[in-house]
């Protein structure tokens, strides 16, 4: 038989109920945070990706290599230079073959020695069509289908441009007629690329024919694009980034733990018995963040041995620079989870507070979304977050096949927000220790 529910038991749980609540919302720190991280994660992610309203875009950064100084091509350098879509600078070839392997640049364009006399004559079908290579960076792929848009749109303007009423255009028809005339009789497409040639307007109102003497609604594009992807590994691996961006995260989420573990201490009185010893305060706190370092590197390790060992995620770069890069990053994680022990009241409001932090730093890092998708103000903004160099010089050393070179910055940055981070728990340990806290 079931209990009858009696006033007495719902007077009960509803005082139950009004404690609990009471107990929440006195709680301003958690009440605080419970609000501001989800409205936080999802301002930042809504307006990543669009919003409701116009979404501010980064320019796309690509290089243009002009092989051919012609009037064509200078004016397809000038389309591409003046489209707000990209961010062009004009290079050579293999300083930008270099900086899309760094992944500085999303791709380069290198038009060829004589591309615009070849694509002239390729316009109308007359001549082959010159190639034009297009080097990309493979974990920037999309930027190779703007690229190759943009492409199209201001190299048929500037032959068509060129071939109706420039220079080069009036030497390629007299040249073609001269050519053709002889043919014409005998040869349908002769004949109608000789009345194409006579007259744009013709030219707008008539199908041009194509090298095979068949037809087609409009224009012949007159070049083709040969894609190259530019690594120094064997390919764009996504499980590097991935797993690069979830070791970051968690292993940020130890350094909280080891932070957390101080304060537990301190509340428990295991931490004025471990002062009272002849260690010091700061030998205490040096073995606190050496320990702290070392299993975070351990993690670190781990994390990418099993990435190895299940989706065949490789070190195609510097080793040494994965080791530079990860014992720097370990450092900085050390050094955090000691500036949470000494900034943090209780174990209970420290753990939000950094929860919140480090979730912002992995979240502006680039560990969940790819920081080149971010507009170009916040990707000058998160160089100042540790997190963005120790994702970058992972992926430098893992799947860019990058030397220890590419890694060094990444390595110099962290060591300084180790120490910046380490020195301000320092001293806050020490103010707490005088004033008897």
């Amino acid at each position: 038989m079931s209990t009858p529910v009696t006033a007495p038991l719902l007077g009960a749980i509803a005082a139950i109920v009004r404690k609990d609540l009471r107990l929440f919302l006195s709680d301003r720190r958690a009440l605080l945070l419970s609000l501001v991280m989800p409205i936080a994660l999802g301002a930042f992610f809504g307006y990543l990706f669009g919003g409701s309203g116009k979404r501010e875009t980064a320019p796309i950064p690509i290089a243009v290599v002009l092989q051919d100084q012609g009037e064509i091509a200078r004016r397809v350098a000038d389309g591409l230079r003046g489209d707000a879509t990209l961010a062009v600078q004009e290079l050579p070839l293999e300083r930008a073959r270099e900086l899309v392997r760094k992944g500085k640049l999303q791709a380069a364009v290198v038009l060829p020695a004589g591309f615009g006399d070849a694509a002239g004559a390729a316009l109308f079908g007359t001549g082959p069509k010159p190639e034009i290579a297009l080097l990309y960076d493979p974990s920037q792929a999309a930027a190779l289908s703007v690229a190759r848009g943009m492409l199209a749109q201001h190299v048929m303007q500037a032959v068509s441009a060129e071939m109706m009423g420039g220079r080069a255009g009036t030497r390629f028809v007299d040249a073609s007629l001269k050519s053709l005339e002889g043919a014409a009789a005998t040869d349908p497409a002769s004949a109608d690329l000789v009345g194409l040639l006579r007259s744009v307007r013709k030219l707008q109102e008539r199908p041009a024919a194509t090298a095979q003497g068949s037809t087609s609604g409009g224009l012949s594009m007159p070049y083709t694009t040969r894609d190259e992807a530019i690594v120094s590994g064997p390919a764009y691996d996504g499980y590097a980034h991935a797993f690069a961006g979830m070791g970051v995260q968690f292993i940020l989420f130890m350094g909280i733990d080891a932070g957390i573990g101080i304060l537990l201490a301190r509340r428990q009185g295991i931490w004025s018995r471990m002062l009272a010893s002849p260690v010091s305060l700061t030998g205490l706190l040096a073995a606190r963040a050496v320990s702290a370092t070392l299993i975070a590197f351990g993690l670190l390790c781990a994390i990418f041995l099993a990435a190895f060992v299940l989706f065949r995620v490789t070190v195609a770069g510097s080793m040494a620079g994965f080791i530079g890069v990860g014992l720097a990053f370990s450092a900085m994680t050390a050094a955090f989870g000691l500036l949470v022990a000494a900034w943090g009241r209780t174990p209970e409001a420290a753990r939000g507070l950094a929860i919140f932090a480090t979730l912002i730093m992995v979240m502006l890092g680039g560990a969940w979304v790819p920081a080149f998708l971010f507009p170009q103000w916040l990707q000058t903004l998160t160089l100042a977050v540790p997190t963005r160099w120790a994702m970058d010089g992972l992926d430098a050393v893992t799947w860019r096949g990058l030397g220890l070179d590419a890694a060094l910055p990444a390595i110099a940055v962290q060591c300084g927000f180790a120490m910046l981070f380490g020195a301000l728990a320092l001293w806050k340990f020490r103010r707490d220790a005088r004033l008897g806290a």
